[in-house]
């Protein structure tokens, strides 16, 4: 007869890792030995300190939170289908910290000497063991030790900025041409021509004793120097300079240049006494170099057509891609990224401005808003700009308004050529809310602080974050002086900001699952822009508002700002700046992955470990929204 309740764990268990590596049938016999724990709030499971258990546990239902007993300082917070107490099954010492109940809490206690042998015989189940311990050791969160969301790296090196290009390794050919000392020329012409190489590797029992490139050949044999018939001995560079395959392209550069040569031979470990492993040649760095920020730039300001530029943007996307795959903290890769969309944006207004049949009749600036004028845009999405320009006399008005119309309709096409797909809500310079004058933009913002209703409110958060992409700095300042000076005088619209920064809905459920769309085409999808990026974005702009701070619209650069005005709220805003940082590098890897903007994440498709970090990203907006409350108290204003 069947074990009822020992079936009903294995069916839970096979779903979460690391019992989802095991086959089922030992699922159920592991789950025969399993204990049922129920733990009212507060209950203490284990405390700092503590001799081992003889289990670790899983989070059946409810919560578990693990804690710091020194400081109280929350270092993880276990859900359903979590693991925790893996100290006696990894380290024969006492525990680390405290394990209590968040709510009421049913856990499965596991026994050691039971799952050990599964641990030991699937290296799946060991690595997974590994991770976990070494994970909930330490606050995901804090300064010192910052977890990891898709492997992220600590964000503050200046030394990563200065070596950009030591991070790009070089692709290099594994097709190794090769031939023995004894080799004629003639041969060696014919196999370099028929496998279309620059360069063969003289070889002698599988280890590299020379190199021949094509310009051996031209030097030594087409100028008669040597016969025909001479050997590949005689001929050859030798000894022959090796490299490690791990090559970057500064250091292939340097390499090249050191030694005048064309074609590095690289071997297993960098020197002549291992196998070969590839060829590098000097086309191979041109190669890798045509995606370096420095080279598109150019390529970017040598274009003489809009259509040039697309096929630069998707270049860029390719260097995107090969950041994240290498890792590069997503600060530099934003910072990069920016910088070359700006470029592509600020080249399309040279391109149209040129075939404009007058020049434009007064100053202007073209505004970046919203994510990009937040510089966090890093996939290619839809426009959102604006055009403000100098006030000009009445009767000069209408005239210079339809300048500026027509010059902000044909940049917007061609930013939609190079990539760039039209705002659905129409939030580009070409409509004509969204191209004023100096002035004309003041009474807009006036309206906007002094009757602030949703739509109002709404506008306002997209056009705050502004940077400027083209034209005159003295323009921008002045319509930035005049908004700081407004709320300034409106401090009841704050309660606004306030209201639109706690409105954001939670990323999660009262059960802390994945709060995801109920109807539409992305139904069952996790909205991460509205439910994790935005109340964060929110939280920053009207906390940064709040101090009068200019001139910062980049989220991450906001919290940290926030860390130096608030030294007592340092450690959480510190928290948030990474916490952003890591859901806006999980959205681009999402967005590359599926081509589309990564807003949308189809969540049967994460792994159990990128939920469970996903997860502890959130935990931060709640704490924020509750520093907001208190401190502003919006509930108690009359408006």
């Amino acid at each position: 007869m069947k074990n009822t309740i020992s079936h009903r764990v294995a069916d839970f268990l096979k779903n979460f890792p690391p019992f989802n590596f095991l086959n089922q049938k030992d699922i159920e016999l592991l789950s025969q030995h399993i204990s049922i724990i129920y733990k009212e709030k507060n209950a203490v499971i284990f405390s700092e300190n503590e001799e081992v258990h003889d289990s670790f546990y899983v989070v059946h239902k409810g919560a578990v939170t693990l804690k710091n007993a020194a400081d109280n300082d929350i270092l993880d917070m276990c859900d359903e289908g979590d693991i925790f107490g893996l100290r006696p099954l990894l380290a024969n010492e006492n525990y680390k910290m405290d394990a209590t109940a968040h709510e009421e809490t049913i856990l499965y206690a596991i026994p050691i000497t039971i799952f050990k042998p599964y641990a030991l015989e699937n290296p799946a189940v060991g690595n997974f063991l590994i991770e976990s311990f070494a994970s909930t050791t330490r606050n995901p969160f804090s300064k010192n030790h910052r977890g990891k969301l898709y492997g992220d790296a600590v964000e503050s090196s200046l030394e990563t900025e200065t070596k950009l290009l030591d991070l790009q390794p070089v692709k290099y050919s594994k097709k190794i041409i090769s031939c023995t000392a004894t080799t004629t020329v003639k041969e060696i012409a014919e196999i370099m021509t028929s496998k279309n190489v620059g360069a063969i590797i003289v070889v002698e029992e599988m280890l590299p004793i020379g190199i021949i490139t094509d310009k051996d050949l031209r030097n030594k044999i087409v100028t008669g120097e040597f016969p025909i018939t001479t050997t590949a001995d005689l001929i050859m560079t030798s000894p022959v300079i090796t490299y490690p395959k791990k090559m970057t392209i500064t250091q292939a550069q340097m390499a090249m240049m050191k030694s005048n040569i064309s074609h590095l031979c690289l071997t297993k470990d960098g020197t002549v006494n291992t196998k070969v492993v590839g060829v590098l040649s000097k086309h191979d760095v041109m190669v890798a170099l045509g995606n370096n920020p420095a080279v598109l730039i150019k390529a970017i300001k040598r274009a003489k057509k809009i259509k040039n530029i697309k096929p630069i943007r998707a270049r860029i996307m390719q260097l995107l891609q090969g950041y994240l795959d290498q890792n590069i903290p997503i600060t530099l890769t934003s910072n990069i990224i920016t910088e070359l969309n700006d470029a592509c944006i600020e080249r399309v207004i040279e391109i149209v401005l040129s075939k404009m049949q007058q020049p434009p009749p007064v100053k202007f600036a073209w505004l970046a808003i919203g994510s990009q004028g937040r510089r966090e845009q890093l996939l290619h999405t839809d426009q959102d700009n604006a055009l403000v320009y100098e006030d000009v006399p009445e009767e000069l008005a209408i005239e210079t308004n339809t300048y500026f119309l027509e010059l902000a309709t044909h940049i917007n096409k061609g930013l939609f050529q190079i990539g760039y797909d039209y705002c659905p809500a129409e939030m580009m310079a070409s409509n004509p809310k969204w191209c004023l004058s100096l002035n004309q933009w003041k009474n807009q913002v006036h309206q906007w602080v002094t009757n602030p209703g949703k739509t109002e409110v709404l506008l306002s958060f997209i056009f705050f974050d502004y940077s400027l992409s083209y034209g005159d700095a003295e323009i921008v300042n002045k319509l930035s002086e005049y908004i700081f000076e407004i709320i300034k005088a409106n401090p009841t619209f704050y309660v606004h900001l306030v209201s639109g920064a706690l409105q954001s809905p939670s990323p999660t459920g009262f059960f802390r699952q994945f709060v995801v769309e109920q109807n539409g085409i992305h139904k069952d999808h996790f909205d991460i822009k509205k439910r994790a990026l935005m109340p964060l974005a929110d939280a920053a702009r009207m906390l940064i508002v709040s101090h009068s701070v200019k001139s910062i619209s980049n989220t991450p650069e906001r919290f940290e700002k926030l860390a130096e005005l608030e030294p007592s709220n340092k450690e959480l805003y510190l928290s948030c700046s990474y916490s952003y940082k890591a859901l806006l590098k999980f959205r681009t890897k999402q967005g590359l992955l599926h081509n589309d903007s990564g807003q949308f994440i189809a969540l049967d498709a994460l792994t159990k470990l990128e939920k469970i970090k996903l997860k502890r990203t959130f935990k931060t907006i709640k704490e924020l929204q509750e520093l907001i409350s208190i401190r502003f108290n919006p509930s108690k204003i009359v408006l």
